[in-house]
């Protein structure tokens, strides 16, 4: 047996293959991270809507329907996202934080309507409807 045959051999490897595959890797993971910055993609993402819970009373002034509307719990919503009471008749929003116990009063609907809290987020991009009731 020849020691030197074994120790002079091919000392090429499949390290030459690895280093490309590295390579091409690298440059395509760097290629996202650049893209994604530069087209903005991480600021696309949306701010998710509170999960909050509202009762409606309806009642009378005294000339129109009414519905009171009151924040009896969940989360409680920052003031610089709007909540609102919408009908086809009025629309009135909360003013400052809503939380457990906050109400809008005296908001005008139109007899068989649906009545919605809507939710807006501070940027004003994203709403929801976060409850709905239809009015007698």
């Amino acid at each position: 047996m020849n020691i030197n045959q074994l120790l002079n051999g091919d000392e090429r490897a499949v390290s030459p293959v690895i280093g490309v595959i590295l390579m091409v890797a690298i440059t395509v993971i760097l290629a996202a991270v650049i893209g994604s910055f530069v087209l903005g993609l991480g600021n696309s993402v949306q701010q998710t809507a509170p999960n909050a819970n509202f009762q409606f009373e309806f009642g009378e002034n005294a000339t129109t329907d009414v519905v009171n509307t009151t924040h009896t719990g969940g989360d409680t919503i920052p003031a610089n996202e709007r909540v609102s009471v919408n009908t086809s008749v009025d629309s009135k929003a909360f003013t400052d934080e809503v939380s457990a116990g906050d109400s809008v009063t005296d908001v005008e609907y139109a007899s068989g309507e649906t009545v919605r809290v809507l939710w807006t987020s501070q940027t004003g991009d994203t709403s929801q409807t976060l409850a709905e009731e239809t009015a007698p």
